[in-house]
């Protein structure tokens, strides 16, 4: 008689809320007419820059025992004049100008050298065609100024080719306007942090259409108040579930079912395809893995950019060669991340190919090295699944994992005990 082992015991991911949803709730919530609790809030680098922001505009927040967040919306966009610090956080430089330029005042939006580097000129040309007067530095990027009285609304098109955020920051600001705002989308990437955009803005009492694709209407409503709990961040989710597809574990995120208003969660989909078991019910997400890796196929991750690094880091232990295409755009994040990748995919002597909006990694076995993070939280944490597997890899700024989620370490090694805690410094910023 044979002995069927058991399978390996679950373990249970603590996964904090999610960047994208806490942003927009606490932009939607600001902009609103009465008292708005946000529930389990991620409370990271950029939710705390993007809080301190909307203060400074004028949006007053306070933190409940339970570590909610109760926001006093202004009914409306801010009014005065300030310099907006928006650190490292892409959304706050997205967001945040249009809602400034749907009120009366004068605003300056800056951030770090990282944040300067990102592109906001499609945002800018957008809010001077609405109406308002808007600087920016040089080659279009921060600081960014915006002056206005107010919008009326209209017709507008926009290039969302280089990120969503851009027509994200417009659509939340629309209901704001005078009158009503027609957006017509030419390219637009990441489409379901879009749907997010747009669920959140009914969750606040807006009106948004999308009566032919890509045009979308918005009727001048306004917002009002509205709980909301924040869900666990799906991009975050990718490391524990890619860790469980690696290592032949079980493991559940809960809070990530069906229901989920964040297209991340589909990168479960792909480990799918990479031989792992997935099981998606109401109200969780669990990935059960062989300790192998299937090869051999391309996935455009376009939609889910922010995962697709995940996948690249852990692509040397398939059985044949992966490529992942539609993420031209990851380029402009937090670090050109193609090409991020691929020289740290080559410093471990793994044979890797891109193109401008590709990457192709071949297996391979991962030689000793350390991994050039490039303040990148993402790369940080992708390559921290590699080395549950090579155990021969180090972090060249493990701290950068503040930007979203501050406790990731410490949550790894509590599940993959082999996962090293940074010391000194570096894990006290982590």
């Amino acid at each position: 008689m044979t002995t069927v082992p058991a399978p390996p015991e679950a373990l249970y991911a603590r996964v904090p809320g999610s960047k994208s949803l806490t942003n927009r709730a606490l932009l939607l919530a600001a902009a609103a007419d009465g008292t708005s609790v946000l529930t389990a809030p991620l409370i990271s680098d950029d939710t705390t820059a993007f809080r301190q922001a909307l203060g400074d505009l004028g949006v007053r927040i306070r933190s409940s025992d339970d570590g909610a967040w109760q926001v006093t919306g202004l009914g409306r966009g801010p009014r005065g004049t300030g310099r907006i610090w928006c650190a490292d956080a892409g959304t706050a430089a997205r967001f945040l100008p249009p809602l400034a330029a749907a009120g009366h005042g004068d605003f300056v939006f800056t951030g770090s050298d990282q944040l300067t580097a990102r592109p906001v000129a499609p945002l800018a040309d957008a809010l001077r065609r609405l109406g308002a007067e808007v600087d920016t530095g040089p080659g279009g990027t921060l600081p960014l100024r915006v002056g206005a009285e107010g919008l009326d609304g209209g017709e507008l098109e926009v290039d969302s080719s280089l990120s969503s955020q851009f027509l994200s920051g417009l659509l939340m600001a629309a209901p704001l306007l005078r009158g009503g705002l027609l957006l017509k989308v030419r390219e637009l990437v990441s489409r379901p942090y879009v749907d997010m955009t747009i669920a959140l803005m009914r969750h606040f009492g807006a009106d948004v259409a999308e009566d032919t694709p890509g045009a979308f209407a918005v009727r001048p409503t306004g917002y009002r108040a509205a709980d909301l709990r924040i869900e666990p961040d799906a991009s975050t989710a990718s490391y524990f579930l890619a860790a469980a597809a690696v290592t032949g574990r079980t493991v559940t995120v809960p809070g990530l079912g069906h229901g989920s208003l964040q297209g991340d969660v589909r990168f479960a989909e792909v480990l799918e395809r990479a031989g792992a078991r997935v099981r998606r019910t109401e109200d969780a997400v669990t990935v059960t893995g062989t300790g192998t890796l299937k090869g051999g196929f391309a996935v455009d991750m376009g939609e889910i950019s922010d995962t697709f690094m995940t996948l690249a880091a852990i692509a040397p232990l398939a059985d044949a060669p992966l490529t992942i295409h539609g993420i031209g755009h990851a380029r402009l994040k937090e670090s050109d991340r193609i090409e991020a990748v691929a020289r740290n995919l080559r410093a471990l002597g793994v044979r890797t190919d891109t193109g401008r909006d590709w990457i192709t990694v071949h297996p391979g076995n991962a030689s000793p090295a350390r991994i050039a993070c490039h303040r990148d939280h993402r790369i940080a944490m992708a390559f921290s699944v590699l080395n549950l597997r090579t155990g021969n890899l180090t972090l060249d700024d493990p701290g950068c994992v503040a930007k979203t989620f501050p406790g990731f370490h410490e949550e790894f090694h509590r599940l993959f005990p082999q996962h090293p805690l940074p010391a000194g410094p570096a894990r006290a910023s982590a």
